[in-house]
Protein backbone atom coordinates (compact mmCIF):
# COMPACT_ATOMS: atom_id res chain seq x y z
CA UNK A 1 0.00 0.00 0.00
CA UNK A 2 0.97 3.42 -0.27
CA UNK A 3 1.92 6.07 1.88
CA UNK A 4 1.84 9.59 2.72
CA UNK A 5 4.69 11.05 5.00
CA UNK A 6 4.40 13.98 7.26
CA UNK A 7 7.29 16.28 7.87
CA UNK A 8 6.92 18.87 10.46
CA UNK A 9 10.01 21.87 9.82
CA UNK A 10 10.56 24.68 12.16
CA UNK A 11 12.13 26.79 9.81
CA UNK A 12 15.82 28.47 10.41
CA UNK A 13 14.71 30.92 13.73
CA UNK A 14 15.42 29.35 16.27
CA UNK A 15 15.98 25.97 14.98
CA UNK A 16 17.96 23.16 16.77
CA UNK A 17 18.63 25.00 19.87
CA UNK A 18 19.66 21.86 21.98
CA UNK A 19 23.21 22.12 19.36
CA UNK A 20 24.64 24.37 21.32
CA UNK A 21 27.63 26.23 20.13
CA UNK A 22 28.89 24.32 17.10
CA UNK A 23 32.43 24.74 16.04
CA UNK A 24 33.24 28.23 14.19
CA UNK A 25 33.70 26.35 10.94
CA UNK A 26 30.41 25.23 10.83
CA UNK A 27 27.11 26.12 9.38
CA UNK A 28 24.71 28.06 11.65
CA UNK A 29 22.30 26.09 13.12
CA UNK A 30 19.07 27.01 10.79
CA UNK A 31 21.26 26.13 7.95
CA UNK A 32 21.82 22.92 9.01
CA UNK A 33 18.27 22.18 10.37
CA UNK A 34 17.64 23.57 6.32
CA UNK A 35 19.74 20.70 5.01
CA UNK A 36 18.98 18.00 7.45
CA UNK A 37 15.22 18.54 6.65
CA UNK A 38 16.13 18.42 2.51
CA UNK A 39 17.46 15.05 3.05
CA UNK A 40 15.32 13.68 5.48
CA UNK A 41 12.50 14.56 2.41
CA UNK A 42 14.46 13.74 -0.51
CA UNK A 43 14.95 10.47 0.77
CA UNK A 44 11.44 9.82 1.16
CA UNK A 45 10.29 11.22 -2.10
CA UNK A 46 12.82 8.69 -3.99
CA UNK A 47 10.87 6.06 -2.19
CA UNK A 48 8.36 4.01 -4.70
CA UNK A 49 5.87 3.52 -1.28
CA UNK A 50 5.72 6.92 -0.96
CA UNK A 51 2.85 8.85 -2.80
CA UNK A 52 3.71 12.31 -1.78
CA UNK A 53 5.30 14.12 1.47
CA UNK A 54 3.48 16.50 3.35
CA UNK A 55 5.93 19.39 4.80
CA UNK A 56 3.89 21.36 7.78
CA UNK A 57 6.15 24.74 8.18
CA UNK A 58 5.00 28.42 8.90
CA UNK A 59 8.93 29.53 7.76
CA UNK A 60 8.21 30.17 4.04
CA UNK A 61 12.08 30.29 3.36
CA UNK A 62 12.37 27.02 4.34
CA UNK A 63 8.89 25.97 2.71
CA UNK A 64 10.61 27.17 -1.00
CA UNK A 65 13.54 24.73 -1.70
CA UNK A 66 11.19 21.97 -0.11
CA UNK A 67 8.34 22.69 -2.76
CA UNK A 68 11.35 22.44 -5.30
CA UNK A 69 11.84 18.88 -4.11
CA UNK A 70 8.44 18.12 -4.82
CA UNK A 71 7.00 18.22 -1.41
CA UNK A 72 3.76 19.43 -0.85
CA UNK A 73 3.38 22.51 1.76
CA UNK A 74 0.93 22.55 4.33
CA UNK A 75 0.88 26.19 6.00
CA UNK A 76 0.90 26.19 10.18
CA UNK A 77 -2.56 26.91 11.74
CA UNK A 78 -2.48 30.08 13.43
CA UNK A 79 -0.94 29.94 16.66
CA UNK A 80 1.13 27.03 16.14
CA UNK A 81 4.11 28.28 15.28
CA UNK A 82 7.41 28.40 17.24
CA UNK A 83 7.34 31.96 16.85
CA UNK A 84 3.97 32.44 18.63
CA UNK A 85 5.11 30.72 21.61
CA UNK A 86 8.60 32.94 21.28
CA UNK A 87 6.30 35.67 21.00
CA UNK A 88 4.78 34.93 24.71
CA UNK A 89 1.27 34.76 23.44
CA UNK A 90 0.86 30.41 22.97
CA UNK A 91 -2.04 28.87 24.48
CA UNK A 92 -2.17 27.18 27.66
CA UNK A 93 0.34 23.55 27.36
CA UNK A 94 0.87 25.17 24.12
CA UNK A 95 3.07 22.40 21.85
CA UNK A 96 3.97 23.58 18.91
CA UNK A 97 5.70 20.80 16.97
CA UNK A 98 2.95 18.26 17.61
CA UNK A 99 0.05 20.48 16.40
CA UNK A 100 1.89 21.06 13.95
CA UNK A 101 2.34 17.34 13.21
CA UNK A 102 -1.82 16.90 14.09
CA UNK A 103 -2.59 19.83 10.81
CA UNK A 104 -0.26 17.67 8.99
CA UNK A 105 -2.15 13.98 9.71
CA UNK A 106 -5.62 15.94 9.47
CA UNK A 107 -4.48 16.80 5.65
CA UNK A 108 -3.07 13.63 4.91
CA UNK A 109 -6.69 12.41 5.75
CA UNK A 110 -8.44 14.59 3.78
CA UNK A 111 -6.47 14.81 0.42
CA UNK A 112 -5.25 10.91 0.79
CA UNK A 113 -7.98 8.64 2.58
CA UNK A 114 -6.76 5.34 1.07
CA UNK A 115 -2.79 5.96 2.22
CA UNK A 116 -1.05 5.33 4.92
CA UNK A 117 0.49 7.93 7.29
CA UNK A 118 4.21 8.32 8.43
CA UNK A 119 5.03 10.93 10.46
CA UNK A 120 8.54 11.80 10.78
CA UNK A 121 10.59 14.17 12.33
CA UNK A 122 12.83 16.58 9.62
CA UNK A 123 16.08 15.55 11.21
CA UNK A 124 17.33 12.73 10.01
CA UNK A 125 19.73 13.71 7.27
CA UNK A 126 21.47 10.19 7.15
CA UNK A 127 18.08 8.85 6.01
CA UNK A 128 17.75 6.37 3.69
CA UNK A 129 15.26 4.93 0.65
CA UNK A 130 16.06 1.49 1.89
CA UNK A 131 15.57 2.18 5.43
CA UNK A 132 12.73 4.04 4.72
CA UNK A 133 11.44 1.16 2.39
CA UNK A 134 12.02 -1.20 5.19
CA UNK A 135 10.24 0.53 7.81
CA UNK A 136 6.86 1.03 5.90
CA UNK A 137 7.21 -2.63 5.01
CA UNK A 138 7.55 -3.61 8.74
CA UNK A 139 4.85 -1.01 9.12
CA UNK A 140 1.82 -2.61 7.18
CA UNK A 141 2.03 -5.37 9.23
CA UNK A 142 0.27 -3.63 12.26
CA UNK A 143 -2.82 -1.08 12.80
CA UNK A 144 -0.09 1.73 14.20
CA UNK A 145 3.53 1.53 14.61
CA UNK A 146 6.68 3.52 15.90
CA UNK A 147 10.34 3.67 14.94
CA UNK A 148 12.25 4.76 18.06
CA UNK A 149 15.53 7.07 18.50
CA UNK A 150 18.75 5.42 18.24
CA UNK A 151 18.88 5.86 22.00
CA UNK A 152 15.35 4.10 22.43
CA UNK A 153 13.33 6.96 24.23
CA UNK A 154 12.29 9.15 21.83
CA UNK A 155 10.10 8.83 18.58
CA UNK A 156 11.66 9.43 15.09
CA UNK A 157 8.76 7.94 12.88
CA UNK A 158 4.79 7.43 14.02
CA UNK A 159 3.07 5.66 11.34
CA UNK A 160 -0.64 4.42 11.01
CA UNK A 161 -2.98 2.50 8.61
CA UNK A 162 -5.33 4.48 6.47
CA UNK A 163 -8.03 5.95 7.68
CA UNK A 164 -7.33 5.12 11.94
CA UNK A 165 -6.68 8.00 14.35
CA UNK A 166 -3.65 8.80 15.85
CA UNK A 167 -2.44 11.16 18.31
CA UNK A 168 1.36 12.53 17.80
CA UNK A 169 3.29 13.46 21.90
CA UNK A 170 6.56 13.80 20.42
CA UNK A 171 9.22 15.08 22.85
CA UNK A 172 11.18 13.56 25.98
CA UNK A 173 9.91 9.64 26.48
CA UNK A 174 7.51 9.52 23.59
CA UNK A 175 8.43 6.14 23.05
CA UNK A 176 6.73 5.01 26.38
CA UNK A 177 3.99 6.97 25.47
CA UNK A 178 3.46 6.15 21.53
CA UNK A 179 4.31 2.97 22.69
CA UNK A 180 1.07 2.97 25.24
CA UNK A 181 -1.19 3.92 22.63
CA UNK A 182 -1.07 1.36 20.94
CA UNK A 183 1.52 2.12 18.59
CA UNK A 184 4.30 -1.15 18.07
CA UNK A 185 8.03 -0.32 17.79
CA UNK A 186 9.54 -1.89 14.70
CA UNK A 187 12.38 -3.97 15.26
CA UNK A 188 15.08 -2.33 13.42
CA UNK A 189 18.60 -2.27 14.32
CA UNK A 190 19.94 1.26 16.47
CA UNK A 191 22.35 1.75 13.51
CA UNK A 192 19.26 2.14 11.04
CA UNK A 193 19.45 5.73 9.73
CA UNK A 194 15.86 6.32 10.28
CA UNK A 195 16.92 6.05 13.48
CA UNK A 196 19.89 8.89 13.88
CA UNK A 197 18.01 11.90 14.33
CA UNK A 198 20.24 15.00 15.51
CA UNK A 199 19.25 16.72 18.52
CA UNK A 200 23.12 17.09 20.05
CA UNK A 201 26.40 18.05 18.59
CA UNK A 202 27.28 14.25 19.52
CA UNK A 203 24.63 13.19 17.21
CA UNK A 204 25.83 15.43 14.85
CA UNK A 205 29.20 13.67 15.14
CA UNK A 206 27.71 10.38 14.79
CA UNK A 207 26.12 10.87 11.62
CA UNK A 208 29.06 13.21 10.03
CA UNK A 209 30.96 10.07 10.67
CA UNK A 210 28.28 7.54 9.48
CA UNK A 211 27.57 9.05 6.05
CA UNK A 212 24.90 11.60 5.33
CA UNK A 213 22.80 13.05 2.49
CA UNK A 214 23.80 14.90 -0.92
CA UNK A 215 22.51 18.42 0.82
CA UNK A 216 23.53 18.12 4.53
CA UNK A 217 27.51 16.98 3.16
CA UNK A 218 27.38 19.75 0.42
CA UNK A 219 26.95 22.35 3.53
CA UNK A 220 29.10 20.46 6.08
CA UNK A 221 31.90 20.56 2.74
CA UNK A 222 31.39 24.27 1.68
CA UNK A 223 31.56 25.42 5.35
CA UNK A 224 35.26 23.54 6.24
CA UNK A 225 36.72 25.91 2.94
CA UNK A 226 34.95 29.07 4.13
CA UNK A 227 37.47 32.19 5.80
CA UNK A 228 38.02 32.22 8.70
Amino acid sequence: MSWICVVPVKGSAGAKSRLGDLPQSFPARGQLAEAFALDTVAALLATSMVEGVLVVTADLAAAAPLAALGAQIVAEEPGTAASTVRAGVPPAHHDPLNAAVRAGIRVAHTRFPHCNVAVLTGDLPALTVADVETTLAAASAHARAMVADEEGTGTTTLLARAGLPFTPRFGPGSRATHEAAGHVPLDLPATASIRRDVDTVENLAEVLRRGVGSHTSALIAASQVMPG
